[in-house]
């Protein structure tokens, strides 16, 4: 049922983006750049919940542990290019990416889970390839709680704003908070003390600020051969479509930090048209999703800059990042829905699988307890969720994770472990509905059941030897 629904709103949004192509008619939409007189009011009255940060606001020593780390993680050789899939077909990402964050977390986005390499974490025993590796990792871990801390005053502001218009029944000139959006942004956010926030609502805030990981990206648009120029409102070289950043906890924030390798010979141009965007610069492109009314905006990012993307931002509108022309880090804390993709939650399952398996005392024979069809079923559909999601998604992207930490390699083993008596298990099926004993009925809806799963286990196992 869900994977249909997935279907059926995958051929809506094409359907979408193509009906909005057509009536393009090869013109192009309007966008804004800082350089237009309405930009700033354009941003307050439909980008009201992107939040900027110029470098300058950002503490200095966070800025070179941060970029120093970033150098390091190259240095090591720890950037891959993802191979995702889309529409049945696999494609290299032209951004090359590392996962860093809470020990056994993955996140999975089109069709590929990446496994954190995990940063120092009290009560782990992480051991890192390098001191400087591990130095990274917790820079990483220290702009990952600066940024929490930030997303939680900037959420603060505006419900502290929110409030206020509905209390004085009157819309609060934000003007000045906004023209404060480009060198401090959130100056209101600065001195919280007569923010008094609700329990419950502190609650919700801390659930969809604590970033649990951090996708990090890298890419020198000077070494891409070739680059999806931006289809909508004409932005130029894109490095990262439009999208919504996927699986993550419903409205939690999401958090940038940029960094562009900025060289002097790179500058930016001083004669670029007014309403375009100056292609020698990174910017972040947003747009309201499905809207050909409303301009888009694009956002220049400097060195240092940071932006959060707050509350339902990310669900009503979609955002690329524009090339710019010299190499460019960013680091993209999320809050990522682990509730399927922590290996907390997937040895729970195992042992919920295995449960069904018994060795008898005696010869030490493996059987079944059940063959129920819901009991076989559900142990079948873990052995495929074990096999598919985790076990052929770290060993197809190979041994890249051993760049920096060899912590995976355990929980890998203990995974493969159940992995065999789940094949076990599937074994004894087998040879228990060969036998004639059981009710016709109940052996028919066990057979019914189980085929279903085998087949699907099949049809993934022939896919993956494919790619």
């Amino acid at each position: 049922g869900g994977s249909m629904k997935r279907r059926a709103g995958e051929r809506e949004k094409e359907l979408k983006k193509k009906k909005l192509l057509e009536e393009l008619g090869g013109n192009r939409l309007p966008y804004m750049t800082p350089a237009n007189a309405d930009f700033h009011q354009l941003w307050k009255t439909k980008y009201s919940k992107l939040v900027f940060r110029k470098s300058d606001t950002v503490p200095e020593e966070l800025h070179q542990m941060v970029q120093k780390g970033f150098l390091t993680l190259r240095e090591h050789d720890c950037f891959f290019q993802d191979l995702v899939r889309i529409k049945g077909k696999d494609f290299l990402t032209p951004v090359s990416r590392i996962l860093i964050g809470n020990p056994g977390c993955t996140y999975k986005y089109l069709n590929t889970r990446l496994f954190t390499v995990p940063w120092p974490t009290e009560g782990y025993d992480i051991k890192y390839c390098s001191p400087q590796i591990h130095d990274a990792c917790k820079a990483l871990i220290r702009l990952n709680d600066y940024l929490h801390i930030e997303a939680v005053k900037a959420l603060q502001g505006q419900n502290w704003f929110e409030t206020k218009e509905i209390k004085d029944t009157t819309v609060i000139d934000r003007e000045q908070s906004f023209a404060t959006s480009l060198t401090e942004q959130g100056s209101v956010s600065k001195d919280q003390s007569g923010v008094c926030v609700p329990e419950e609502d502190s609650l919700s805030l801390k659930n969809r600020t604590s970033y649990n990981l951090t996708l990090l990206n890298y890419m020198d648009p000077l070494q891409m051969l070739y680059l999806k120029q931006e289809p909508y409102f004409g932005m130029g070289n894109m490095a990262v479509s439009w999208h919504h950043d996927e699986n993550l906890v419903e409205r939690s924030a999401v958090a940038v930090y940029s960094y562009s390798c900025e060289d002097s010979a790179l500058e930016e141009s001083n004669d670029q048209e007014l309403r375009g965007r100056d292609p020698a610069v990174w910017h972040v492109g947003l747009k309201v999703a499905w809207d050909i009314e409303t301009p888009g905006l694009a956002l220049p990012l400097h060195h240092g800059d940071c932006y959060l993307m707050l509350d339902d931002l990310n669900m009503t509108h979609q955002h690329c990042v524009l090339a710019g022309l010299s190499p460019r880090f960013s680091s993209t804390h999320r809050v990522a829905d682990c509730s399927r993709g922590t290996l907390e939650y997937i040895f729970g399952q195992c042992e919920l699988a295995l449960q069904n398996l018994q060795t008898d005392s005696d010869s030490m024979a493996l059987s079944l307890k059940s063959l129920e069809a819901a009991v076989v079923k559900q142990a079948e559909e873990i052995h495929n969720e074990v096999e598919f999601e985790w076990l052929r998604q770290f060993w197809f992207q190979g041994k890249r994770y051993l760049k920096c930490t060899d912590w995976w390699l355990k929980p890998m083993a203990k995974l493969e472990e159940f992995w065999r008596k789940m094949e076990i298990m599937t074994s004894l099926v087998l040879s228990e509905i060969r036998k004639q004993q059981e009710i016709e009925e109940q052996r028919g809806e066990t057979i019914s059941c189980f085929l279903l799963v085998l087949k699907e286990r099949q049809k993934l196992r022939k896919e993956w030897t494919v790619r």
